[in-house]
């Protein structure tokens, strides 16, 4: 026997406490098969009990309330940066165009200029950036640039003018209303300017 006379081996070579002998014909005791601790642990045929399913949905369902709104924001915020880099850079055109011709309107029909040749949304942008909307004005000596968004970011509307004066004058829809002051482009839900 080993160092403790209250341990015996079995043939399978694991041992067990003198506790787990045979108790009369027949008749054993189950081992506990704990950490080590006393306590049991789960069988493989054991599962979960509805009690602890319904805890496990229930995290799962507050986690994902307050996350989804969370995530939708934050993916039409990266929308919008689109949106105004795309103004930016036609803003760039157009200032370019003027240090070429001496005016911001089309030279002739060969030469036109760069904000009538109005951008499409696409996955990557969301947004139509041009000046042939109703609350832009394109003359020799002056333009509104306007980007409108589209898809996700539906009711988005920015606009640039030749002096950089920058406003917005829409937000998603699941944004609300505009704020007061919006004379900048507005690019997180509940921002002023």
């Amino acid at each position: 026997m080993g160092a403790r006379s209250n341990q015996l081996s079995n043939p399978a070579g694991a041992v067990r406490c003198a506790c787990h002998r045979r108790r009369g014909p027949g008749r054993t005791r189950r081992p506990l098969v704990g950490a080590g601790d006393g306590r049991p642990s789960r069988s493989r045929g054991e599962g979960f009990t509805l009690i602890e399913v319904m805890v496990a949905v229930a995290i799962v369902a507050i986690l994902a309330a307050v996350a989804l709104p969370v995530y939708s924001s934050y993916v039409i915020r990266g929308k919008l940066v689109a949106g105004t880099n795309s103004l930016a850079a036609l803003r760039a055109q157009m200032e370019q165009y003027y240090q070429d011709n001496r005016q911001y309107t089309s030279v002739s029909s060969s030469i036109v200029a760069p904000c009538l040749a109005a951008t499409t949304a696409s996955t990557s942008n969301t947004f139509v950036v041009g000046c042939t909307a109703a609350s832009s004005v394109l003359t020799a000596t002056t333009y509104v640039l306007t980007a409108t968004g589209t898809g996700p970011t539906d009711g988005a509307v920015y606009t640039v003018d030749q002096y950089d004066n920058m406003a917005t004058l829409g937000l998603p829809k699941s944004w609300g209303d505009l704020p007061a002051n919006h004379a900048c482009w507005l690019m997180r839900k509940g921002d002023s300017c």
